[in-house]
């Protein structure tokens, strides 16, 4: 089956070696997003809340580029940096893709890369409708 890498182009992606999204078959992996825009600034500082909607544009957009929707994300991991943050990024989780109503995770980890980031989020996708399933 053909592998189908995305990239959003940030440095990040070429000097660790990864890709935002990884297309193969009917299956989507979107790698842990945070709430860095393409100027490499971090968006909604303080706020989990918007930060983890800003994260799930960046995830749709890498779904659409890969043949995938929102609708077709089948698992979620939130990564918080505080269980305090919790309530708003459940409330982006659920503004996003509650309507999947997708297999979910959310940890409490020590940190991420820049402090100022409080979430991180990936998702897995499975492509159902069989005409978008072929279409890469």
């Amino acid at each position: 089956m053909k592998r189908i890498k995305i990239s959003s182009g940030t440095t990040w992606e070429s000097s660790v070696g990864y890709s935002r999204a990884v297309r193969i078959g009917n299956l989507v992996w979107v790698a842990g997003t945070t709430a860095v825009d393409e100027r490499t600034e971090v968006v909604g500082e303080g706020d989990a809340y918007q930060q983890a909607a800003f994260i799930f544009r960046k995830i749709e957009k890498a779904l659409k580029e890969a043949g995938a929707t929102l609708d077709d994300v089948v698992r979620t991991r939130m990564f918080v940096v505080s269980m305090e943050h919790s309530g708003g990024v459940g409330r982006a989780h659920a503004e996003a893709v509650g309507h999947a109503r997708p297999a979910a995770t959310m940890i409490q980890i020590s940190g991420l890369v820049d402090p100022r980031l409080l979430v991180e989020i990936e998702v897995d996708a499975c492509i159902a409708d069989q005409a978008r399933a072929l279409d890469k």
